[in-house]
């Protein structure tokens, strides 16, 4: 009689510990389930989708810091872009200039300023002058804020008989600002200045 209870417990240990096995396999394929669907609805919140004609286009969400680099960079050829692309308009460049200048701090407005006593932007004016802007590199030194960067490019001066071409090379740092309509990348240029805007060649239009 005692064997048979011996063999009755031994057999109910066993079928406790089967039990227990398949509970503890069924909570972590449960627990695996519920980790997988966080990580695919935070994947899917971080796509968004845009249609296109004919196209469905994916876009990914990302963090600042992932791009940090190339928005800075990008900042900086905004700000000499709306600066230094200039037509005979005076609403175009009135437009143009005030878009730089939300990119920028008071040294960007002191080198309007000083054009505009010159002269420059009536002379781009009266003698039908178009303004464009060629961008060779952008050097960012991304080690501390505010961001040093060293912008090389080359400006073309459209006349109606020749074209000028001239080295713009400029300098300045970038702060972290608010990001907004006007400052879409949320930076700041500061002590901004030009070092070498040397003509490099002049040719005949015809």
């Amino acid at each position: 009689m005692f064997r048979k209870f011996n063999n009755l417990d031994t057999a109910f240990r066993q079928v406790r510990n089967f039990c227990l096995l398949i509970v503890a396999i069924f909570a972590g394929i449960c627990l695996y389930s519920v980790y997988r669907n966080g990580q695919i609805s935070k994947d899917s919140n971080q796509r968004i989708y845009l249609l296109a004609p004919g196209a469905v286009l994916q876009a990914v969400a990302s963090t600042r810091g992932e791009n940090l680099q190339v928005e800075a960079q990008q900042h900086v050829e905004s700000f000499h872009h709306y600066f230094f692309t200039l037509d005979p308009d005076e609403k175009v460049i009135r437009e143009q200039l005030s878009r730089a200048l939300y990119l920028a701090d008071a040294s960007a407005r002191r080198s309007y300023e000083t054009l505009l006593e010159k002269g420059y932007y009536r002379d781009i004016i009266a003698a039908n002058i178009s303004q464009r802007i060629s961008v060779d590199s952008i050097v960012m030194e991304m080690g501390s804020h505010p961001y040093r960067f060293k912008f090389h490019g080359s400006q073309q001066i459209i006349r109606s008989s020749v074209e000028t071409t001239r080295r713009l090379v400029t300098m300045g740092q970038l702060r972290e600002v608010t990001r907004s309509a006007n400052n879409p990348h949320g930076f700041l240029i500061e002590g901004w200045r030009t070092t070498d805007n040397s003509e490099l060649r002049t040719i005949e239009r015809r």
